[in-house]
């Protein structure tokens, strides 16, 4: 969808940028942005608001905009037809919108992948970590492409562009806008696609969800005053949370 063509219809349905503001929830300063020329590459998100409010069919999910394309339909020519600084996923032909990380959120990821960095070094172990934004293609196809927070990759994968198929290891931090998507989309995406552990850190309730899938999806609850044994690195690899909930809640 482009700025052009969201123009025209706005034209042809006679709506003023407050009339548009209105009806799509965007605010009336980035509407007048858009349609000013003052901003030229919209998050997805917004676009997305945009069209459902001037093709009003577009606000059911699944239903096709005008360039012909619905939810669960994308594939990753469409993902890479996106804006270089759109921040999105797309899950078995969904797009979704990815908001930036809280300071807290980044801390967590951050000190996370630098302690599996470490235990990497400290026991040579065959295995590279690795931190968001890098893209993963989960099931090898052409409708699914995410991006974990701190994801761990055993085999060799000479892609250099992406990682093909699943990590050994994911982890996501949950933030309001993802949390859903992270407890079940991404839950179940991650243990179908092969991903051996999954774990959905909590920061508002400082817990830590530890999926162990390569050992009958067993489940362990911890907290952000654990030390978490990772189950792929059989002993090798502990985190230490209470240093990552040191390092969060610092202040300058």
């Amino acid at each position: 969808m482009t700025i052009e063509e969201m123009k025209e219809r706005k034209k042809e349905l006679g709506y003023t940028n407050a009339m548009v503001a209105e009806k799509s929830g965007v605010s009336l300063g980035t509407v007048q942005k858009i349609f000013g020329g003052a901003t030229s590459s919209p998050r997805y998100e917004t676009v997305r608001k945009l069209e459902a409010a001037l093709w009003p069919a577009g606000e059911d999910y699944g239903a096709k905009t005008s360039s012909g394309i619905g939810q669960g339909e994308y594939t990753l020519d469409d993902y890479y037809a996106l804006p270089d600084d759109a921040r999105v996923e797309l899950i078995d032909g969904v797009i979704y919108d990815m908001t930036a990380p809280t300071r807290k959120h980044q801390t967590i990821a951050l000190h996370l992948w630098r302690q599996f960095v470490e235990c990497i070094e400290e026991h040579s172990v065959p295995c590279i970590a690795y931190a968001a934004p890098v893209d993963v293609r989960l099931d090898a196809d052409e409708k699914t492409m995410v991006q974990p927070d701190v994801f761990v990759l055993c085999h060799e994968d000479d892609n250099d562009a992406r990682i093909e198929g699943a990590p050994e290891f994911a982890a996501e931090v949950l933030s309001p806008s993802t949390k859903s998507k992270d407890c079940v989309i991404k839950l179940n995406k991650y243990m179908n696609a092969g991903v051996k552990e999954y774990w959905i850190i909590d920061p508002d309730e400082e817990k830590v969800f530890a999926y162990d899938f390569a050992d009958g999806c067993e489940l362990k609850q911890y907290d952000f005053t654990d030390s978490i044994p990772v189950a792929i690195s059989k002993g090798m690899c502990e985190i230490d949370f209470a240093g990552i909930k040191a390092a969060a809640d610092r202040k300058l």
